[in-house]
């Protein structure tokens, strides 16, 4: 705190005697000791406040005074304590092994600070307007220095800092302020204040007597307080100097003798010595009861001083309690002046309101004459459709089935014509490639440098039918070689059939197999880091493969069985299509690999069960056709179960026994949600309602029902996955879930709804349309052909 050289007007500052204080230079404009009176006590009305040496510590014990005492001047008391240890180059000692020089001169530092902290106070109470002085003591323990204080000036009033729990336990604990309750004298009223807050007031005693000798001042002192008393007052005081007059005479004594001699011989003669004595013991009778009746008026005339005291501290506290009223009454009429120009603010905008509420009344009601107008018209036009609509459903219905036709022998002339071309001539190349096509050949030594010599540090696994996986680095990439086990007996002839079929077969979805070892019985393929499975069983990761990638990847895998299965001059199958043989590359595209042929496997031994449980991994038979597992034979449409549980398992993540099922039944209970897999994030409503439709399809136990993977399919999948990027036609549009229809159905009201949502909307108990809110002639639905193969052509042509 920046000390304050000038004075205020209004602050005085005195020391007691005992502390040789000496303000600093810059007090001499207003502070000088010698010509400022010590404090007055009896009849004082200043507040004495207790502080230490922190003046942060002060702050709330002056504005707590100033609130409570307002207009009062304060005293301020210090107790100046003189540190025991003197710090020496030898270090800290005890002041009488010191240097007198060296304590001399710290007992100087000391008071100087004493003085700046007193300067830091007295600045505190001038900016807050008060007038304050000083009174301060040197004493070793501060708590006796204050009762000395209190004793020496005759404190009534003592305002000091104390801790909450000092004066809850003053008898248990000997602390500072319990020791100033105990010791302090009963005429003097101390007031405990922490942090601003008031903690406890010890008030004075009612019955106790001050005697003039521990009051701080000489019977003059006393006088002069005392010129305000009544008439009877001034009588006893002056009783009071009678009696105090007369104490220094002893009855009996030598000098009142001669007195009383002198008086007698100045008298007649007449008076005797027994008259004398008579006079005499009568004189110090009256003495005594002039001397008790002076005492006595004395303490009444204390008492009465203390009671007049009292009374006026409590009348100024009544007054400022009744300041504090009069501010509090001020301030809630001007809350509630406030209050009521609020509440006409509010009223007037009520009323705004008010007539802006009446002009849309009116405007409502003129657009609800105009919608009954328009419901009269609708229906009449819904008279109008009744009598024709038994006809125009069967018009309807003949359309779409001639449309459903139309379409379908355009289809299929189209990709007879075209399509189907473009994938035989691409077959037919492969064809000739794999006839003028060599594969690159590599020895066993290539193999064994490769991998260290089939390093079991290089094997990355083993896969079905006896065969062992490595990695190796040839021509300057990654590889993954395939080794088959020699003492297998059909190692040659599948080494031969898988040569010749998966060399010519050059497709960006199917894992490319860039050479042979004819010595080993190896393939080398190229390397890819991950597969699906593993993708999505590590849980870190699986959260990155969204909705949106793995419908991509169902996409892919469907273009690579369009290619197994369009594939000429013979068809091609994969024959083990699960999600360990489809492989992710860097960028999470897919791959197939690990064909099984059906010649390669006769039907006696694929039905052995032992050759079941060593070829197939674990989980596995959950994606294989359940015709394959009983009869052994491989088909175009066992490929399409297994797309159809992939399908399942992307969109759900479960590896259930009976998964089919239970998508079925969620898809059949309008609940697909609580079966979708939620880490791959917030699925869209028509793209997981086609996967799982898709899916329930290709899994259907009679091998005639499931779909053949086509290209309208493959395209239709390919367009699922960046479906949110592309502008929907409204007309596409189902009104209730504001999604692309999968199932439109035509409602009585001649809107087209999603039938799921149509049929969930009115098995509610609803009989209204969802979009005009009136009833619905009829409940019956009628499928939307015309809109279904318009949403499958715009998915089918981006």
């Amino acid at each position: 705190m920046k000390l304050l050289r000038q004075s205020h007007p209004s602050v005085t500052m005195t020391t007691g005697g005992c502390t040789g204080f000496s303000p600093p230079a810059g007090f001499q404009d207003g502070f000088h000791r010698n010509s400022l009176p010590a404090p007055e006590i009896v009849g004082d009305d200043r507040v004495y406040v207790a502080v230490g040496k922190s003046v942060e510590k002060a702050v709330s014990l002056f504005h707590w005074t100033f609130r409570r005492f307002r207009d009062r001047e304060v005293c301020i008391l210090h107790v100046h304590q003189p540190s025991p240890l003197i710090p020496t180059l030898l270090g800290k000692l005890p002041a009488t092994q010191a240097n007198p020089d060296v304590v001399c001169a710290y007992r100087r530092e000391e008071r100087d600070k004493m003085q700046n902290l007193l300067l830091d106070y007295i600045s505190l109470c001038s900016r807050s307007k008060v007038k304050a002085s000083v009174a301060t003591i040197e004493n070793d323990q501060v708590r006796k220095g204050i009762v000395d204080l209190v004793n020496e000036y005759g404190v009534q009033k003592l305002v000091m800092g104390a801790a909450p729990e000092n004066w809850m336990k003053v008898k248990k604990k000997s602390s500072k302020s319990s020791y100033i309750a105990k010791n302090a004298p009963q005429f003097c009223q101390i007031w405990y204040v922490n942090k601003g807050q008031l903690l406890y007031t010890r008030e004075p005693a009612e019955d106790y007597n001050l005697p003039p000798s521990s009051i701080h001042q000489d019977s003059s002192a006393l006088r002069l307080q005392s010129v305000r008393y009544s008439d009877t007052e001034r009588e006893l005081q002056q009783i009071y100097r009678r009696s105090s007059s007369c104490t220094s005479f002893v009855p009996g004594s030598t000098s009142m003798t001669r007195s009383l001699q002198s008086n007698t011989s100045s008298e007649s003669g007449y008076s005797s010595e027994h008259d004398m004595r008579v006079e005499e013991e009568s004189l110090c009778k009256q003495l005594e009861e002039v001397n008790l009746e002076a005492e006595t008026s004395r303490n009444e005339a204390f008492q009465e001083l203390l009671k007049r005291k009292r009374l006026e501290a409590q009348a100024l506290e009544a007054n400022n309690k009744v300041k504090a009223y009069e501010e509090a009454h001020a301030q809630e009429v001007e809350s509630r002046k406030l209050a009521e120009d609020k509440l006409n603010a509010a009223r007037l905008e009520h009323e705004k309101l008010m007539e802006q509420k009446d002009l849309a009344s009116k405007e409502l009601n003129k657009v609800m004459r105009n919608i009954a107008i328009l419901e009269n018209q609708l229906q009449e036009a819904n008279r109008k459709r009744e009598d024709s609509s038994e006809e125009l459903k069967l018009i309807q219905a003949s359309i779409a089935t001639l449309k459903i036709e139309k379409l379908t022998v355009q289809r299929q002339r189209f990709e007879a014509t075209n399509w189907l071309d473009k994938w035989k001539v691409r077959g037919q190349t492969g064809v000739e490639t794999c006839k003028t096509l060599r594969l690159t050949e590599f020895s066993l030594v290539d193999l064994e440098t490769a991998t260290c010599g089939f390093s079991e540090s290089f094997r990355i696994g083993c896969e079905s039918y006896g065969c062992s996986l490595y990695k190796g680095e040839m021509l300057s990439r990654t590889v993954m070689i395939k080794k088959l086990h020699r003492n297998n007996l059909q190692a040659q002839r599948e080494f031969q059939e898988e040569a010749q079929t998966i060399g010519r077969l050059q497709h960006k979805h199917i894992l490319s197999l860039i050479g042979v070892c004819h010595e080993a019985h190896a393939f080398v393929y190229e390397y890819t880091p991950t597969n699906l499975e593993t993708h999505l069983s590590n849980k870190p990761n699986s959260n990155s493969m969204s909705w949106k990638t793995r419908t991509r990847i169902i996409s892919e895998i469907a273009n690579a069985l369009l290619f197994l299965h369009t594939s000429r001059p013979e068809k091609l199958l994969h024959g083990n299509l699960n999600p360990e043989n489809i492989v992710l590359d860097s960028e999470l595209c897919c791959k197939l690999c690990n064909f099984r042929f059906s010649k390669l496997v006769n039907e006696e031994t694929f039905r052995c069960r032992s050759f079941r449980q060593y070829s197939e991994p674990n989980g596995a038979f959950l994606f294989t056709d359940p015709d394959v597992l009983q009869t052994g034979d491989l088909t175009a449409k066992s490929d399409v179960y297994s797309f159809g549980m992939i399908i399942l398992w992307l969109i759900t993540g479960s590896r259930s026994a009976g998964l089919a099922n239970e998508v079925r039944k969620a898809v059949t209970g309008s609940n697909l949600a609580s079966v979708l897999d939620a880490s791959a994030g917030e699925w869209s409503g028509f793209v997981a309602r086609r996967l799982a439709d898709l899916g329930l399809r290709c899994c259907e136990s009679n091998s005639a029902d499931r779909p053949v993977v086509s290209l309208t399919m493959v395209k239709e999948l390919e367009q699922l996955s960046v479906l949110e990027d592309r502008l929907v036609p409204s007309s596409f549009l189902c009104p209730i879930l504001k999604e692309i229809m999968h199932d439109p159905q035509l409602a009585a009201d001649g809107f087209t709804y999603e039938g799921e949502a149509l049929r969930g909307w009115l098995n509610n108990g609803r009989e209204a349309s969802p979009m005009t809110n009136l009833k619905l002639d009829h409940l019956s639905l009628t499928p939307n052909h015309s809109i279904r193969l318009a949403i499958q052509d715009w998915l089918c042509n981006p």
